[in-house]
């Protein structure tokens, strides 16, 4: 499952070629094996170089699991910034950031096991606090477009902002670790837009 994780993190120009080879390599082992299989053992002997060559990009594979969860942090804030730039609706907005969430995931399905694995990382300060702020963003990202939507008239204001969001994040963790632990047994795009929809029916302002 290698190709999935070289089409996520090919455009990251910051890394230097090694780097993004461990990068792409761990994903594929992830993907392979779970987060247990990561080891810098098995990174080296799939690479085909001594485990000191990873020791002087990356420490341990925490640090491995940061990059990670930088790198998709990075990427989807960038993503988030283009979809203000668009002339589009609220509800147009978040049907637009869940698309990307099933794009990205339906190309490297290891990032789920990585994004979702906040119990796993619960004894890993950096880790944890790492996709805590994730989360944060997301959620203040999420929270805004429906604050503008409620504003303008387009979302419903009986539910408060903040409480809308939770729903659709809790919406869309739920239906990715479906998908996930069904062992990617439907299309997650396809299937995505289906729940895309109904969430959109869920947040229309029916008094007009």
């Amino acid at each position: 499952m290698s190709e999935y994780s070289l089409t996520y993190f090919k455009m990251n120009t910051e890394l230097s070629n090694r780097q993004q080879e461990i990068i792409n390599v761990s994903l594929s082992l992830i993907a392979e094996g779970g987060i247990q299989s990561l080891t810098i053992k098995n990174i080296a002997k799939r690479i085909g170089f001594a485990e000191s060559a990873i020791y002087r990009h990356y420490e341990n594979k925490i640090q491995i699991l940061l990059a990670i969860l930088n790198f998709f942090k990075e990427n989807m804030t960038s993503l988030a910034e283009a979809n203000l730039l668009t002339e589009i609706s609220s509800t147009e907005r978040i049907e637009l950031l869940f698309q990307n969430y099933f794009k990205k995931f339906s190309a490297s399905p290891s990032l789920v096991t990585v994004i979702f694995s906040e119990e796993m990382f619960r004894n890993e300060q950096g880790l944890s606090a790492k996709v805590a702020e994730i989360m944060k963003m997301n959620s203040e990202y999420i929270t805004g477009i429906i604050t503008t939507g409620q504003e303008n008239g387009e979302i419903r204001k009986d539910i408060s902002a903040s409480h809308l969001a939770i729903i659709l994040m809790g919406s869309l963790r739920l239906f990715v670790k479906q998908w996930h632990m069904s062992d990617y047994s439907f299309d997650i795009t396809e299937k995505g837009q289906e729940l895309t929809n109904s969430i959109k029916s869920i947040l229309k302002n029916n008094i007009l």
